[in-house]
Formats: structure tokens, sequence, C-alpha cells
């Protein structure tokens, strides 16, 4: 026959309600270990007074420096100067007659030679000068000079070809027509014709500047024109 426990008497229901409170209690004893505090007994210490050392002061006496020693002075020494020696003055006769042979006459100052100036060659071609160049005859002549010697291109002629050939060139020293250019053409053997015209022309007054020939260049325009 089994026998039924009462369950009001089973303790193993209240197992869990037990490890609570053990816990607990296991953690109220834990807390007041950390916070308990030992405190000796005070009354058993003896507190002797501390021994204070004291260093016996010396009084140093205050010394006196003694002052320097005044500087030494010495004295120079005093050098004998022998006499200087008496000079002889020289008496000047002011009796003595004076005669124009007597009076030597002082040399007269060489005189300056100018060295001559020599006048540098100026070889510089100028554009504008204080007299220009002109034709022999004035501008009239040498407007006559290219009527008779102007020849009109042939193949000017044929094509119709009219305009004005610009000619550059330089008036030499002697009057001369030299480095003769075209700066402007229009072609058809014109340009060769103003060249060859200009080359030939007769010689120009040359220009001057100061007073002296001076290489001047100067440009023209040829005229070419069917009548």
């Amino acid at each position: 026959m089994e026998l039924k426990k009462n369950p009001k008497v089973d303790l193993s229901r209240q197992s869990g309600l037990f490890l609570n409170i053990g816990l607990v209690v296991a953690l109220g004893l834990t807390l007041l270990a950390f916070e308990w505090k030992s405190y000796d007994d005070l009354s058993a210490m003896n507190y002797a007074p501390a021994e204070v050392q004291t260093e016996e002061l010396i009084d140093i006496p205050i010394t006196e420096m003694p002052p320097p020693p005044p500087p030494v002075i010495q004295q120079p020494e005093i050098v004998e100067v022998p006499d200087e020696e008496e000079i002889e003055e020289e008496l000047v006769n002011l009796d003595t007659e004076i005669t124009p042979e007597t009076v030597v006459a002082p040399p007269a100052p060489p005189a300056e030679v100018a060295a001559p100036v020599q006048e540098e060659e100026v070889d510089e071609i100028f554009q504008v000068v204080e007299n220009q160049p002109e034709p022999v005859g004035g501008m009239g002549a040498f407007m006559q000079y290219l009527q008779k010697n102007l020849k009109y291109p042939e193949q000017a002629r044929r094509m119709n070809v009219e305009g004005k050939v610009f000619v550059q060139f330089v008036i030499d020293k002697d009057g001369s027509p030299t480095d003769i250019t075209v700066l402007k053409g229009i072609g058809s053997g014109c340009d060769e014709e103003a060249v060859r015209v200009i080359k030939n022309m007769p010689k120009w007054t040359p220009g001057k500047q100061r007073g002296r020939p001076v290489k001047v260049r100067m440009s023209l325009p040829i005229v070419f024109k069917l009548g």
C-alpha cells in the first residue's frame, strides 16, 4: 500500500523560498564584512615628542676690504735736445745798383699748340637733313629727263597696264644714285624700266648736314600712263 505525503508538510515545495533567504543572508554578511572597521586602542600608544635638532648660528664678522693701492705715476723722461744751429743770415746789400743786365726775365711759357681737329667721316645714311638733295636744275629739269628717257614697256602697253612704281634710292655724297630698289611695283616690265631710268639719271646736288655732304635716302613715284 503506497503512502502519500501530506502536501502541507512537504518541504520540497518551499525549497525556492529557502534558497532566496539563504542568498539574502549571505549577501548581508558579505557587505557587513566589507564595512566592518577596527579601531586600535589609542590609550596604549605612547606619543613621544620628536627631537628638534637646532643648529647653532655662528656670527660671521664683517671683514673690511682694504682699498686698492694708488696707481703708480711714471714720470716722463726728459730728453735734452741740443741747441739748434744758428743760421747765418745773408746780408743783402741794398746799395747795389740794379741795371737791365742784372734783371733776368722769366722764361716765356710755351705756346699751346692746338691739335688739328679731325673731322670724322660720316658714313650714315640720313632720312632728313638740313639741306635735302635735289636734281641739278630743279625738279622741272628732272621731269623733262623722265619724259625724254622713260620708255613704256611693250608688254605693259599690250596689257594696258598703268600705275605708279615707287622707287627708293640713295643720293651719295657725290650726288650719284645708289641702292636703287622698288618699294611698290605694277609689273609687266614697268618696275625694271623705272629702276633703269633712276640709275641713268644725271647726278644730283648732294644733301648736307652741318655743312658736309652726306648720304640721303629718298623715294620717288614713276608714273606709267598710256596716252
